[in-house]
């Protein structure tokens, strides 16, 4: 099963300096477990807890997993898994 993880430009580092790695996995837990094996030390900028961290955002082909079932999110062949660094700031104007 081949499934194609978008990794933030801040932990392509993790990746060997690829935006895009594929991985196999049936839901969202079992991916990252994937994904630290493969690429070690990714686990701990995404999770904390055993839950995916409050500013981390991940989506499964455009959805939200917080609106889906969160890490129990399943995975099927051709997913695309985007993970995303929120980002907040700025300066009031």
């Amino acid at each position: 099963m081949a499934i194609t993880v978008r990794i933030p430009t801040p932990l392509q580092r993790l990746s060997g300096g690829m935006p895009q790695v594929q991985c196999s996995a049936a839901n969202v837990a079992e991916l990252i477990e994937e994904l630290e094996r493969k690429h070690p030390g990714i686990k701990e900028h995404l999770t904390e807890g055993g839950r995916v961290r409050r500013f981390i955002n991940v989506y499964v082909n455009g959805e939200d997993i917080r609106t889906l079932n969160a890490e129990a999110t399943a995975l099927k062949d051709g997913d695309v898994v985007t993970i995303l660094a929120a980002i907040a700031g700025g300066r009031p104007g």
